[in-house]
């Protein structure tokens, strides 16, 4: 009889974690200009959206000397995640307050299962110094 409690508690359990989702994985490579020069020190992330929840941060950084950039990151969702790039930038700014922000959706086929992507979308080279759909000032990011 404990056998048989102890195997129903065991079956119960990993249902539960099942419910919490399953381990998910995106990646996002690129290169940022402004005005035709590298855009250094840009602050990218990678977020899983959600539409009930909180969102999740899955990776984030800084572009390099030659503003490029890879984030790779994880969640679990029980859903299939929605991957977004945010950037937040000063290109062409001025001395205006907090960052200028945008940002672009990953496409469904760029989500993978596990905690390793399979596939990395190439966002391609990004000019920064023009406007985006969307664009918004974020003082805290």
């Amino acid at each position: 009889m404990k056998s048989f409690v102890l195997a129903v508690f065991l079956v119960g359990a990993v249902g539960a974690i099942e419910m919490f989702g399953r381990d998910q994985s995106s990646a996002v490579t690129g290169r940022l200009i402004c005005n035709d020069r590298p855009a250094a020190g840009v602050l990218v992330k990678l977020w899983d959206v959600d539409r009930t929840d909180s969102d999740d941060l899955m990776d984030s950084g800084t572009t390099d000397a030659n503003g490029q950039f890879h984030l790779s990151g994880w969640t679990k969702e029980y859903t299939t995640i929605d991957p977004k790039l945010n950037i937040y930038h000063d290109c062409n700014d001025g001395i205006k307050p907090c960052q200028r922000k945008f940002g672009i959706k990953i496409p469904d086929a760029y989500v993978s299962h596990g905690k390793n992507p399979s596939k990395t979308y190439d966002a391609g080279t990004i000019q920064l110094a023009g406007e985006y759909p969307g664009e918004s000032r974020d003082c805290i990011h």
